[in-house]
């Protein structure tokens, strides 16, 4: 059989541990078929042979910059079957200053509403939340989220701005509170799927630090995402 070729692309804020976060998800895709390759740059996205030849990139950069020449490679690749997919900041928060990658993946972070101000010490932590990921009616019949349910996470809870081309898996909604100044609760999209030209993007909002990457259900929702977002994947 033959294997399928994955790139791994980590780099940017350091908050959000690529090395580790990515090496997590390593022996998930050797052991599904695929021969891994990791760069520690986008530099790889300008080369155009090897992103026609890759069937999923997992992207874990947080924040930093793209040239045009890397974005437009990489949105080639993506329009002609290659997958891409990540987590958090490593997807959701990449290159802010890029409209077209925005337009390509469909959803920006936008922040992480904090504790109550006197309950906040300066660290992470003044933006770890309860809340709960709720699956929508897609997500209950997806292959990415069938048989997940609704889980409880405290951790950093993501404020998206998105569009209408994603298909949403899985939802979270951020409550009113006096200390902020919207005036009723707003829903994000957690898990979202996006069908680009021939290829798939999978988001998955969840996953700023290892522990929550370890959770069950989010790193189940990651690899899944993986696999249908693969270009053998999209091609059936």
């Amino acid at each position: 059989m033959t294997r399928k070729k994955a790139l791994v692309v980590r780099g940017g804020w350091e908050g959000h541990e690529p090395v580790k976060a990515t090496e997590l998800f390593v022996p998930f895709l050797d052991s599904n078929g695929f021969d891994v390759r990791v760069e520690e740059s986008t530099d790889v996205y300008a080369d155009a042979d090897e992103l026609a030849a890759t069937d999923l990139v997992v992207q874990c950069v947080t924040m930093s910059e793209i040239t045009r020449e890397q974005l437009a490679g990489l949105r080639s690749a993506v329009e002609a079957g290659t997958g891409f997919t990540g987590w958090h900041g490593g997807i959701a928060d990449s290159f802010r200053a890029s409209s077209d990658y925005l337009h390509l993946v469909g959803g920006q972070f936008a922040t992480h509403p904090g504790k109550e101000p006197c309950e906040r010490q300066g660290g992470a932590e003044d933006n770890f939340l309860p809340h709960v990921v709720r699956i929508t009616d897609l997500g209950r019949t997806h292959p990415i989220t069938a048989g997940v349910e609704d889980f409880e996470l405290h951790t950093e809870q993501y404020w998206v701005l998105h569009d209408d081309l994603i298909d949403v898996l899985a939802t979270t909604t951020h409550p009113t509170r006096p200390w902020q100044p919207w005036h009723r609760p707003v829903t994000s999209p957690a898990v979202w799927t996006r069908r680009w030209g021939a290829g798939r993007v999978v988001v998955t909002t969840p996953g700023h630090s290892l522990d929550v990457l370890e959770n069950p259900n989010v790193r189940t929702v990651i690899e899944r995402g993986m696999l249908w977002a693969s270009r053998t994947a999209s091609a059936s």
